[in-house]
Protein backbone atom coordinates (compact mmCIF):
# COMPACT_ATOMS: atom_id res chain seq x y z
CA UNK A 1 0.00 0.00 0.00
CA UNK A 2 2.83 2.32 0.91
CA UNK A 3 4.63 1.46 -2.34
CA UNK A 4 1.53 2.24 -4.38
CA UNK A 5 1.23 5.63 -2.65
CA UNK A 6 4.89 6.44 -3.49
CA UNK A 7 4.31 5.56 -7.14
CA UNK A 8 1.28 7.88 -7.30
CA UNK A 9 3.18 10.75 -5.69
CA UNK A 10 6.13 10.22 -8.04
CA UNK A 11 3.82 10.27 -11.09
CA UNK A 12 2.21 13.52 -9.94
CA UNK A 13 5.62 15.15 -9.43
CA UNK A 14 6.79 14.04 -12.90
CA UNK A 15 3.59 15.42 -14.49
CA UNK A 16 4.07 18.75 -12.71
CA UNK A 17 7.70 19.01 -13.83
CA UNK A 18 6.71 18.13 -17.43
CA UNK A 19 3.95 20.75 -17.41
CA UNK A 20 6.33 23.43 -16.07
CA UNK A 21 8.93 22.56 -18.73
CA UNK A 22 6.32 22.64 -21.49
CA UNK A 23 5.03 26.04 -20.33
CA UNK A 24 8.57 27.45 -20.26
CA UNK A 25 9.23 26.14 -23.78
CA UNK A 26 5.93 27.53 -25.05
CA UNK A 27 6.67 30.86 -23.43
CA UNK A 28 10.13 30.89 -24.97
CA UNK A 29 8.68 30.19 -28.41
CA UNK A 30 6.10 32.90 -27.86
CA UNK A 31 8.76 35.38 -26.87
CA UNK A 32 10.92 34.48 -29.85
CA UNK A 33 7.97 34.87 -32.21
CA UNK A 34 7.44 38.48 -31.06
CA UNK A 35 10.81 39.56 -32.45
CA UNK A 36 12.20 40.11 -35.93
CA UNK A 37 15.75 40.61 -37.14
CA UNK A 38 16.60 43.63 -39.29
CA UNK A 39 17.77 42.27 -42.64
CA UNK A 40 20.02 43.62 -45.36
CA UNK A 41 20.08 42.52 -49.00
CA UNK A 42 18.03 42.57 -52.19
CA UNK A 43 14.66 44.30 -51.85
CA UNK A 44 12.03 43.69 -54.51
CA UNK A 45 8.89 45.75 -55.14
CA UNK A 46 6.39 43.72 -57.12
CA UNK A 47 2.75 43.22 -58.00
CA UNK A 48 1.40 39.71 -57.68
CA UNK A 49 -1.69 38.52 -59.55
CA UNK A 50 -3.14 35.25 -60.71
CA UNK A 51 -3.89 34.71 -64.37
CA UNK A 52 -4.25 32.08 -67.04
CA UNK A 53 -2.25 30.94 -70.03
CA UNK A 54 -3.32 31.67 -73.58
CA UNK A 55 -1.49 31.05 -76.84
CA UNK A 56 0.10 34.13 -78.34
CA UNK A 57 -0.90 32.91 -81.79
CA UNK A 58 -3.78 30.64 -82.71
CA UNK A 59 -5.97 29.64 -85.62
CA UNK A 60 -9.68 30.29 -85.18
CA UNK A 61 -12.12 27.53 -86.05
CA UNK A 62 -15.21 29.30 -87.33
CA UNK A 63 -18.75 28.46 -88.25
CA UNK A 64 -20.28 29.23 -91.69
CA UNK A 65 -20.17 32.79 -92.99
CA UNK A 66 -22.67 34.82 -94.97
CA UNK A 67 -20.67 37.07 -97.28
CA UNK A 68 -22.25 39.89 -99.23
CA UNK A 69 -20.71 39.18 -102.61
CA UNK A 70 -21.84 38.59 -106.19
CA UNK A 71 -18.96 36.28 -107.05
CA UNK A 72 -18.12 32.87 -105.79
CA UNK A 73 -14.78 32.44 -104.05
CA UNK A 74 -13.32 30.45 -101.22
CA UNK A 75 -13.72 30.86 -97.50
CA UNK A 76 -12.05 28.95 -94.65
CA UNK A 77 -14.01 25.79 -95.38
CA UNK A 78 -13.46 26.03 -99.16
CA UNK A 79 -16.70 27.78 -100.23
CA UNK A 80 -18.24 31.21 -100.18
CA UNK A 81 -21.94 31.98 -100.28
CA UNK A 82 -23.25 34.98 -102.16
CA UNK A 83 -25.42 35.77 -99.16
CA UNK A 84 -28.11 37.38 -101.36
CA UNK A 85 -31.11 36.77 -99.08
CA UNK A 86 -29.86 34.45 -96.33
CA UNK A 87 -31.04 35.73 -92.97
CA UNK A 88 -28.56 35.70 -90.08
CA UNK A 89 -29.65 33.51 -87.17
CA UNK A 90 -27.80 32.24 -84.11
CA UNK A 91 -26.59 28.67 -84.56
CA UNK A 92 -26.64 25.99 -81.88
CA UNK A 93 -23.66 23.65 -81.41
CA UNK A 94 -25.16 20.18 -81.73
CA UNK A 95 -21.97 18.16 -81.28
CA UNK A 96 -18.27 18.87 -80.73
CA UNK A 97 -15.12 16.91 -79.97
CA UNK A 98 -13.84 17.20 -76.36
CA UNK A 99 -11.58 20.11 -75.49
CA UNK A 100 -7.92 19.13 -75.60
CA UNK A 101 -8.41 16.71 -78.51
CA UNK A 102 -5.44 16.67 -80.89
CA UNK A 103 -6.63 16.89 -84.52
CA UNK A 104 -5.15 16.95 -88.00
CA UNK A 105 -6.12 19.22 -90.86
CA UNK A 106 -9.49 18.14 -92.25
CA UNK A 107 -10.57 16.24 -89.11
CA UNK A 108 -14.12 16.59 -87.81
CA UNK A 109 -14.55 19.28 -85.12
CA UNK A 110 -18.23 20.06 -84.61
CA UNK A 111 -21.74 19.91 -86.02
CA UNK A 112 -24.15 22.85 -85.93
CA UNK A 113 -27.91 22.48 -85.82
CA UNK A 114 -29.25 22.74 -89.41
CA UNK A 115 -32.98 22.58 -88.70
CA UNK A 116 -33.85 26.29 -89.11
CA UNK A 117 -31.94 26.71 -92.36
CA UNK A 118 -33.09 23.32 -93.70
CA UNK A 119 -36.68 24.50 -93.27
CA UNK A 120 -35.75 27.71 -95.09
CA UNK A 121 -34.19 25.67 -97.90
CA UNK A 122 -37.30 23.50 -98.29
CA UNK A 123 -39.46 26.62 -98.48
CA UNK A 124 -37.18 28.23 -101.07
CA UNK A 125 -37.09 25.05 -103.19
CA UNK A 126 -40.92 25.06 -103.32
CA UNK A 127 -40.91 28.77 -104.14
CA UNK A 128 -38.37 28.13 -106.92
CA UNK A 129 -40.62 25.48 -108.44
CA UNK A 130 -43.53 27.93 -108.41
CA UNK A 131 -41.42 30.64 -110.06
CA UNK A 132 -40.28 28.21 -112.75
CA UNK A 133 -43.83 27.08 -113.46
CA UNK A 134 -45.19 30.64 -113.55
CA UNK A 135 -42.44 31.75 -115.93
CA UNK A 136 -43.08 28.87 -118.32
CA UNK A 137 -46.83 29.58 -118.28
CA UNK A 138 -46.28 33.30 -118.90
CA UNK A 139 -44.00 32.58 -121.86
CA UNK A 140 -46.69 30.31 -123.41
CA UNK A 141 -49.50 32.82 -122.77
CA UNK A 142 -47.40 35.63 -124.19
CA UNK A 143 -46.64 33.64 -127.34
CA UNK A 144 -50.36 33.02 -127.92
CA UNK A 145 -51.33 36.63 -127.19
CA UNK A 146 -48.68 38.15 -129.44
CA UNK A 147 -49.51 35.69 -132.24
CA UNK A 148 -53.17 36.73 -132.08
CA UNK A 149 -52.20 40.40 -132.12
CA UNK A 150 -49.97 39.90 -135.18
CA UNK A 151 -52.80 38.10 -136.98
CA UNK A 152 -55.18 40.93 -136.08
CA UNK A 153 -52.71 43.51 -137.49
CA UNK A 154 -52.37 41.48 -140.70
CA UNK A 155 -56.14 41.38 -141.10
CA UNK A 156 -56.30 45.11 -140.52
CA UNK A 157 -53.69 45.64 -143.21
CA UNK A 158 -55.99 43.77 -145.61
CA UNK A 159 -58.88 46.01 -144.65
CA UNK A 160 -56.77 49.11 -145.33
CA UNK A 161 -55.83 47.69 -148.72
CA UNK A 162 -59.53 47.01 -149.51
CA UNK A 163 -60.44 50.56 -148.45
CA UNK A 164 -57.76 51.97 -150.75
CA UNK A 165 -59.16 49.94 -153.70
CA UNK A 166 -62.70 51.10 -152.91
CA UNK A 167 -61.55 54.73 -152.83
CA UNK A 168 -59.70 54.36 -156.14
CA UNK A 169 -62.78 52.88 -157.80
CA UNK A 170 -65.08 55.65 -156.51
CA UNK A 171 -63.39 58.51 -158.37
CA UNK A 172 -66.20 58.55 -160.92
CA UNK A 173 -68.89 58.34 -158.24
CA UNK A 174 -70.73 61.27 -156.68
CA UNK A 175 -68.69 63.36 -154.18
CA UNK A 176 -70.58 61.91 -151.22
CA UNK A 177 -69.62 58.39 -152.22
CA UNK A 178 -65.99 59.42 -152.70
CA UNK A 179 -66.02 61.16 -149.29
CA UNK A 180 -67.42 58.07 -147.60
CA UNK A 181 -64.73 55.84 -149.17
CA UNK A 182 -62.06 58.31 -147.99
CA UNK A 183 -63.45 58.22 -144.43
CA UNK A 184 -63.45 54.40 -144.40
CA UNK A 185 -59.83 54.39 -145.55
CA UNK A 186 -58.81 56.87 -142.86
CA UNK A 187 -60.58 54.77 -140.19
CA UNK A 188 -58.86 51.60 -141.37
CA UNK A 189 -55.45 53.24 -141.44
CA UNK A 190 -55.96 54.80 -137.98
CA UNK A 191 -57.09 51.45 -136.56
CA UNK A 192 -54.05 49.74 -138.11
CA UNK A 193 -51.79 52.35 -136.55
CA UNK A 194 -53.47 51.86 -133.14
CA UNK A 195 -53.13 48.10 -133.32
CA UNK A 196 -49.47 48.47 -134.25
CA UNK A 197 -48.77 50.71 -131.25
CA UNK A 198 -50.78 48.42 -128.97
CA UNK A 199 -48.74 45.49 -130.19
CA UNK A 200 -45.50 47.34 -129.49
CA UNK A 201 -46.61 48.29 -125.97
CA UNK A 202 -47.88 44.80 -125.20
CA UNK A 203 -44.64 43.28 -126.48
CA UNK A 204 -42.51 45.65 -124.37
CA UNK A 205 -44.67 45.03 -121.29
CA UNK A 206 -44.53 41.29 -121.74
CA UNK A 207 -40.74 41.29 -122.24
CA UNK A 208 -40.36 43.38 -119.04
CA UNK A 209 -42.57 41.01 -117.06
CA UNK A 210 -40.70 37.97 -118.34
CA UNK A 211 -37.34 39.57 -117.50
CA UNK A 212 -38.60 40.37 -113.99
CA UNK A 213 -39.74 36.79 -113.53
CA UNK A 214 -36.43 35.52 -114.92
CA UNK A 215 -34.55 37.71 -112.41
CA UNK A 216 -36.71 36.36 -109.58
CA UNK A 217 -36.04 32.84 -110.83
CA UNK A 218 -32.29 33.51 -111.01
CA UNK A 219 -32.28 34.95 -107.49
CA UNK A 220 -34.27 32.01 -106.21
CA UNK A 221 -31.86 29.59 -107.89
CA UNK A 222 -28.86 31.39 -106.39
CA UNK A 223 -30.49 31.44 -102.94
CA UNK A 224 -31.18 27.69 -103.06
CA UNK A 225 -27.60 27.08 -104.23
CA UNK A 226 -26.21 29.34 -101.48
CA UNK A 227 -28.31 27.66 -98.80
CA UNK A 228 -27.11 24.25 -99.96
CA UNK A 229 -23.47 25.39 -99.79
CA UNK A 230 -24.13 27.19 -96.50
CA UNK A 231 -25.54 24.04 -94.91
CA UNK A 232 -22.49 22.02 -95.98
CA UNK A 233 -20.40 24.33 -93.76
CA UNK A 234 -22.49 23.40 -90.71
CA UNK A 235 -20.13 20.44 -90.39
CA UNK A 236 -16.97 22.08 -89.02
CA UNK A 237 -13.57 20.63 -89.91
CA UNK A 238 -10.07 21.51 -88.70
CA UNK A 239 -8.34 24.13 -90.88
CA UNK A 240 -4.95 22.89 -89.61
CA UNK A 241 -3.40 20.51 -87.10
CA UNK A 242 -3.32 21.24 -83.37
CA UNK A 243 -5.10 20.89 -80.04
CA UNK A 244 -8.74 21.95 -79.70
CA UNK A 245 -9.38 24.73 -77.18
CA UNK A 246 -12.97 25.87 -76.72
CA UNK A 247 -13.75 29.55 -77.36
CA UNK A 248 -14.25 31.56 -74.14
CA UNK A 249 -16.87 34.33 -74.21
CA UNK A 250 -16.35 37.68 -72.49
CA UNK A 251 -18.41 36.50 -69.52
CA UNK A 252 -15.94 33.65 -68.98
CA UNK A 253 -18.12 30.77 -70.21
CA UNK A 254 -16.86 28.39 -72.86
CA UNK A 255 -18.69 27.55 -76.04
CA UNK A 256 -19.56 23.88 -75.95
CA UNK A 257 -22.36 21.49 -76.93
CA UNK A 258 -25.64 23.39 -76.49
CA UNK A 259 -24.05 26.85 -76.80
CA UNK A 260 -25.15 29.25 -79.52
CA UNK A 261 -22.85 30.91 -82.05
CA UNK A 262 -23.66 34.25 -83.68
CA UNK A 263 -22.92 34.72 -87.36
CA UNK A 264 -21.23 37.95 -86.29
CA UNK A 265 -18.91 36.11 -83.86
CA UNK A 266 -18.39 32.76 -85.54
CA UNK A 267 -15.43 31.39 -83.57
CA UNK A 268 -16.26 27.99 -82.06
CA UNK A 269 -12.79 26.91 -80.93
CA UNK A 270 -9.13 27.65 -81.54
CA UNK A 271 -5.99 25.74 -82.45
CA UNK A 272 -3.27 27.41 -80.33
CA UNK A 273 0.42 27.59 -81.18
CA UNK A 274 1.90 26.06 -78.01
CA UNK A 275 5.42 27.24 -78.81
CA UNK A 276 4.67 30.79 -77.61
CA UNK A 277 2.46 31.30 -74.55
CA UNK A 278 0.99 34.37 -72.88
CA UNK A 279 0.00 34.73 -69.23
CA UNK A 280 -3.03 37.03 -69.15
CA UNK A 281 -3.74 38.83 -65.89
CA UNK A 282 -5.86 41.75 -64.68
CA UNK A 283 -4.29 44.51 -62.58
CA UNK A 284 -6.24 46.85 -60.32
CA UNK A 285 -6.54 50.49 -61.43
CA UNK A 286 -4.60 51.51 -58.29
CA UNK A 287 -1.50 49.56 -59.37
CA UNK A 288 -1.72 49.74 -63.17
CA UNK A 289 0.37 52.94 -63.36
CA UNK A 290 3.31 50.98 -61.90
CA UNK A 291 3.26 48.40 -64.69
CA UNK A 292 5.43 49.13 -67.74
CA UNK A 293 6.15 47.34 -71.01
CA UNK A 294 9.27 45.20 -70.70
CA UNK A 295 9.15 44.62 -66.93
CA UNK A 296 10.36 41.18 -65.89
CA UNK A 297 7.93 38.72 -64.37
CA UNK A 298 8.40 35.57 -62.28
CA UNK A 299 5.74 33.04 -63.19
CA UNK A 300 4.52 29.94 -61.38
CA UNK A 301 2.15 27.51 -63.06
CA UNK A 302 -0.16 25.68 -60.65
CA UNK A 303 -0.10 22.52 -62.75
CA UNK A 304 3.73 22.51 -62.84
CA UNK A 305 4.76 23.57 -59.30
CA UNK A 306 8.37 22.40 -59.66
CA UNK A 307 9.01 24.40 -62.85
CA UNK A 308 9.69 28.13 -62.41
CA UNK A 309 9.13 30.33 -65.46
CA UNK A 310 10.03 33.89 -66.35
CA UNK A 311 8.53 36.38 -68.74
CA UNK A 312 8.08 40.04 -69.55
CA UNK A 313 5.17 42.45 -69.93
CA UNK A 314 4.27 42.94 -73.61
CA UNK A 315 0.83 44.56 -73.48
CA UNK A 316 -1.15 46.85 -71.15
CA UNK A 317 -4.80 47.70 -71.85
CA UNK A 318 -5.64 51.40 -72.22
CA UNK A 319 -9.20 50.96 -70.99
CA UNK A 320 -10.25 49.18 -67.79
CA UNK A 321 -13.01 46.62 -67.47
CA UNK A 322 -15.58 45.95 -64.75
CA UNK A 323 -15.03 42.27 -64.02
CA UNK A 324 -17.42 40.07 -62.01
CA UNK A 325 -16.83 40.20 -58.24
CA UNK A 326 -14.66 43.31 -58.60
CA UNK A 327 -15.53 46.76 -57.25
CA UNK A 328 -12.81 48.60 -59.20
CA UNK A 329 -11.79 48.79 -62.83
CA UNK A 330 -9.32 46.13 -63.92
CA UNK A 331 -6.79 46.44 -66.74
CA UNK A 332 -5.71 43.48 -68.85
CA UNK A 333 -1.95 42.87 -68.88
CA UNK A 334 -0.30 40.29 -71.13
CA UNK A 335 3.00 38.64 -70.21
CA UNK A 336 4.97 36.61 -72.73
CA UNK A 337 6.52 33.50 -71.18
CA UNK A 338 10.21 33.19 -72.00
CA UNK A 339 11.30 30.22 -74.08
CA UNK A 340 9.16 27.37 -75.27
CA UNK A 341 7.78 24.56 -73.11
CA UNK A 342 5.24 22.20 -74.67
CA UNK A 343 4.04 21.16 -71.20
CA UNK A 344 2.30 24.54 -70.95
CA UNK A 345 -1.34 24.45 -71.99
CA UNK A 346 -3.98 27.15 -72.52
CA UNK A 347 -6.21 27.90 -69.49
CA UNK A 348 -3.60 26.75 -66.96
CA UNK A 349 -3.67 28.95 -63.84
CA UNK A 350 -0.59 31.07 -63.23
CA UNK A 351 0.85 33.12 -60.39
CA UNK A 352 2.57 36.22 -61.74
CA UNK A 353 5.02 38.43 -59.84
CA UNK A 354 5.71 41.58 -61.87
CA UNK A 355 9.05 43.08 -60.79
CA UNK A 356 8.36 46.81 -60.48
CA UNK A 357 11.71 47.84 -58.95
CA UNK A 358 14.69 46.26 -57.17
CA UNK A 359 17.12 47.71 -54.61
CA UNK A 360 20.47 46.07 -53.88
CA UNK A 361 22.03 45.87 -50.42
CA UNK A 362 19.39 47.82 -48.48
CA UNK A 363 18.10 47.42 -44.93
CA UNK A 364 14.47 46.38 -44.55
CA UNK A 365 12.02 45.20 -41.88
CA UNK A 366 8.49 43.75 -41.77
CA UNK A 367 5.85 46.46 -42.06
CA UNK A 368 4.09 45.30 -38.88
CA UNK A 369 7.17 46.34 -36.88
CA UNK A 370 6.57 50.00 -37.73
CA UNK A 371 4.55 52.02 -35.20
CA UNK A 372 3.39 55.65 -35.29
CA UNK A 373 2.18 58.10 -32.70
CA UNK A 374 -0.21 61.02 -32.94
CA UNK A 375 2.46 62.98 -34.84
CA UNK A 376 2.74 60.18 -37.48
CA UNK A 377 6.50 59.86 -36.87
CA UNK A 378 7.45 56.19 -37.54
CA UNK A 379 9.43 54.22 -34.97
CA UNK A 380 10.19 50.66 -33.88
CA UNK A 381 10.74 49.03 -30.51
CA UNK A 382 14.18 47.50 -30.05
CA UNK A 383 14.89 44.48 -27.93
CA UNK A 384 17.46 46.62 -26.07
CA UNK A 385 14.56 48.63 -24.56
CA UNK A 386 14.80 51.50 -27.06
CA UNK A 387 12.15 53.29 -29.06
CA UNK A 388 13.95 54.01 -32.35
CA UNK A 389 12.72 56.62 -34.82
CA UNK A 390 13.26 55.39 -38.38
CA UNK A 391 13.41 57.05 -41.80
CA UNK A 392 11.46 54.81 -44.17
CA UNK A 393 11.78 54.35 -47.92
CA UNK A 394 9.94 52.24 -50.48
CA UNK A 395 7.77 49.31 -49.43
CA UNK A 396 6.38 46.14 -50.95
CA UNK A 397 3.57 43.85 -49.85
CA UNK A 398 5.35 42.68 -46.68
CA UNK A 399 8.44 44.78 -45.94
CA UNK A 400 9.64 48.38 -45.96
CA UNK A 401 13.11 49.85 -46.55
CA UNK A 402 14.73 51.63 -43.59
CA UNK A 403 17.05 54.37 -44.85
CA UNK A 404 18.20 55.51 -41.43
CA UNK A 405 17.70 54.46 -37.82
CA UNK A 406 18.53 50.75 -37.84
CA UNK A 407 21.46 48.46 -38.62
CA UNK A 408 21.40 44.97 -40.08
CA UNK A 409 21.14 42.38 -37.33
CA UNK A 410 19.22 44.59 -34.88
CA UNK A 411 16.41 42.75 -33.08
CA UNK A 412 13.09 44.59 -32.96
CA UNK A 413 9.58 43.85 -31.77
CA UNK A 414 6.92 42.70 -34.21
CA UNK A 415 4.21 43.98 -31.87
CA UNK A 416 4.37 46.70 -29.20
CA UNK A 417 5.90 45.23 -26.01
CA UNK A 418 4.51 45.56 -22.50
CA UNK A 419 5.67 48.62 -20.53
CA UNK A 420 6.79 50.25 -23.80
CA UNK A 421 6.42 53.63 -22.07
CA UNK A 422 9.67 52.87 -20.25
CA UNK A 423 11.65 52.42 -23.50
CA UNK A 424 14.28 55.07 -24.26
CA UNK A 425 13.59 57.27 -27.31
CA UNK A 426 16.50 57.47 -29.78
CA UNK A 427 16.93 58.94 -33.27
CA UNK A 428 15.18 62.26 -32.65
CA UNK A 429 17.58 63.85 -35.13
CA UNK A 430 15.59 62.12 -37.93
CA UNK A 431 12.35 63.96 -37.12
CA UNK A 432 13.14 67.10 -39.17
CA UNK A 433 14.13 64.96 -42.19
CA UNK A 434 10.88 62.99 -41.94
CA UNK A 435 8.82 66.15 -41.76
CA UNK A 436 10.62 67.71 -44.72
CA UNK A 437 9.68 64.73 -46.88
CA UNK A 438 6.00 65.19 -46.29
Amino acid sequence: MKRKFIIIITSIIIAIITLIAFNKLSFKKKVVSTYSEVKKGLFVISITNTGELIAERSVDIKGPEIRQSTDQGSNQQGRQTRGSNIYAMDLKIQDMVPEGTTVKEGDYIAQLDKSSYENTLMSEVENLKTLQSDLEMKILDTAVTLTNMRDDIKNQEYEVEEAEITLAQSKYEPPATIRKAQINLDKSQRLLEQKGKSNELKTAQTISEIKHDEISLTRGTLLVSDLQLFLVDFTIIAPSSGMIIYKTDRNGTKRKIGSTVSLFDRVIATLPDLSSMISKIYVDEIDISKVKIGQKVNIKVDALPKKPFTGSVISIANIGEQLPNSDSRMFEVQIRVDGSDLSLRPSMTTGNKIIIQTYDDVIFIPMECVQTGSDSIPFVYGKNKTKKIVLLGKSNEKNVIVEQGLDAGNIIYLIPPQESQNFKLVGENLIPIIKDRR
